[in-house]
């Protein structure tokens, strides 16, 4: 792994560590099946209640009017004849027998002016007239009133009474009026409700514990698949759901299954691109893989060629799998250099790298960082060269060209074959440069030393006018050699840490 990967990964996962947008919490969705199931049986058992309560009430009501009528009409029938002959006593031990009745109350036997001939037991203050205004008819002969009053231990009492006309021959010949005690209706009612509420809190209790068995049994699948998108939200696109279902979790299942496979194909794809080409570039084109066209356009950047002195020479030594070896180790130190200095690898020719600046992600230190990435190479070789030959072998010298300026950068080639580069005067310049370098040198040209961001940072000595082959007219060069004072300390940290940790790219 390079330096350069190392820390990015370090980084990436500082990110996720403390700059991971913050996850609201949330309510699981056991307790939301739990509510809801709680909530439906709660309102089933309710309505049930109280279905079951109003027809026991009405029930009850209809009983009691019913036996209401049917006494107080025996108690008329009884007292027609003992009215018409007068017979007072008769109509007193019929009372008195009614009255012995335990559900009921009072009854009175009334005269037709509304005097009271015979009664046992309650009767009522206000006098049958003032009892019939405050009555509701039940049908064309029976009467019902609602009235309270108490007890002997002054208790209050609930009284409903019953009148029914006496009729001889459609003519009233008196009153009957049977009163019972509406409070053991209440009480029944009352005992009901208390029965019913009673009930329905118990299966709301056995509601809640099964409805959140039940709540936690149906999310436990759902919980499978959030940890399994965690996962793959977090790079981990190995994971796989292995629960055969048939129904719609099954589906979801397979497709976070096929789209974990795919992301797991996709990043294998972009590793194995990231080899071929620059890892920005990479990015890039799998950002936009549906705008991957030919074309480029004006950017201001900087490139650097480096190519190893005598290859020729040094190649003819070696045999082809050491000459790919050593190749390959300089190119990874060069490429880990490359990296920590924001540079991108735009090609390998043979003994030669090109290194650009400034694309394809804009860098406004280009210049800078393109010049420092040269002399932390041309460090970096003589340290090895230095291991190299306490080892016994020989040494590799590098030759380095930098220019910077306008260039055209962008996809070139064939529509069937395309490679993102950068091309324009400034790039020829500078891939001819490297060639009038001298073993260890860093060429660039008067322009690039003289910006203001360059000149006040590194140390340099005038190299002359040179004619450079395919360029017009004479360049003027200069060879940077170090790092101004106060910026070599940085240059040696970076070289310190490369070959104590060996990272390569």
């Amino acid at each position: 792994m390079s330096f350069f990967n190392k820390i990015r990964l370090t980084s990436q996962n500082k990110t996720r560590a403390t700059g991971k947008p913050h996850r609201q919490e949330y309510f699981p969705i056991a307790y939301k099946l739990a509510l809801i199931f709680t909530l439906l049986i709660s309102l089933g058992m309710a309505a049930l209640g109280l279905i079951i309560v109003t027809q026991q009430t009405r029930l009850l009501d209809d009983q009691m009017q019913h036996f209401g009528q049917t006494v107080v009409r025996q108690l008329a029938e009884s007292s027609k004849e003992l009215i018409l002959s007068g017979d007072i006593l008769s109509l007193m031990v019929v009372n008195s027998n009614l009255g012995n009745e335990a559900n009921i109350l009072g009854s009175v036997v009334y005269a037709d002016n509304g005097k009271i001939l015979a009664s046992s037991g309650l009767v009522p203050h206000n006098g049958i007239i003032n009892l019939y205004s405050e009555s509701q008819k039940l049908n064309q002969s029976n009467y019902i009133a609602n009235w309270d009053t108490t007890d002997k231990s002054g208790k209050r009492l609930d009284v409903v009474s019953f009148i029914v006309p006496i009729r001889y021959q459609d003519v009233i010949a008196g009153h009957a009026l049977v009163s019972f005690n509406e409070t053991l209706m209440n009480e029944a009612i009352y005992s009901t409700i208390t029965t019913i509420t009673s009930a329905t809190l118990i299966m709301i209790g056995f509601g809640i514990i099964i409805s959140f068995i039940m709540g936690k049994w149906i999310s436990r699948p759902i919980h499978t698949l959030m940890d399994a998108s965690r996962a793959i939200g977090e790079g981990d696109y190995d994971i796989r759901i292995n629960e055969p279902r048939n129904d719609e979790i099954g589906y979801l299942t397979d497709a976070l299954n096929t789209m974990a496979s795919n992301l797991l194909e996709k990043s294998q794809v972009e590793n194995a691109f990231s080899r071929f080409v620059s890892p920005s570039v990479a990015k890039q084109i799998m950002k936009n893989l549906d705008h991957v066209q030919l074309g480029g356009k004006h950017v201001e950047a900087s490139v650097l060629f480096a190519d190893i002195a005598g290859f020729t020479s040094l190649s003819e030594r070696l045999s082809a799998n050491e000459v790919a070896e050593l190749l390959n180790e300089y190119f990874g130190y060069i490429a880990t250099v490359s990296q920590l200095y924001h540079g991108t690898i735009d090609k390998y020719m043979g003994d030669c790298v090109m290194i650009v600046f400034g694309v394809p992600e804009h860098d406004q230190n280009h210049k800078y960082n393109a010049v420092s990435c040269g002399l932390v190479i041309q460090a970096l070789i003589d340290e090895l060269n230095r291991q190299r030959e306490a080892q016994g072998k020989f040494p590799v010298h590098f030759r380095i060209g930098i220019n910077s300026g306008s260039m055209v950068a962008g996809n070139m080639g064939a529509a069937e074959r395309m490679q993102y580069t950068v091309v324009g005067e400034t790039v020829n310049l500078a891939s001819r440069l490297h060639t009038a370098a001298d073993v260890g040198e860093i060429i660039v040209t008067e322009t690039l030393y003289n910006d203001p961001t360059i000149k006040q940072r590194v140390k340099a000595r005038y190299h002359g006018i040179v004619e450079l082959k395919g360029i017009a007219k004479p360049v003027t060069t200069y060879i940077i050699t170090d790092m101004a004072d106060k910026h070599a300390a940085s240059i040696n940290n970076t070289i310190s840490g490369i070959i104590s940790h060996q990272y390569i790219a």
